[in-house]
């Protein structure tokens, strides 16, 4: 069964906010590489957050439309 753009959303955001935090722990230790890293994956789901709730605004607003 597939997600919903919604269920897709909350999940990309709660991955972009445990690679955060996982960064900040890595910058905290000094493994500023790592830190990175992180950051930049918590960067990618973030986006991929954005983009899914825009899937959700867009079916919103063709159902209010019908």
């Amino acid at each position: 069964m597939p997600q919903s753009p919604h269920d897709r959303a909350a999940e990309y955001h709660n991955l972009a906010a445990h690679a955060h935090q996982a960064a900040a722990t890595a910058h905290g230790k000094g493994d500023h590489l790592s830190a990175h890293e992180l950051s930049k994956q918590a960067h990618e789901h973030s986006t991929q957050a954005h983009q899914h709730s825009g899937e959700m605004l867009a079916e919103s607003e063709t159902k209010l439309k019908k």
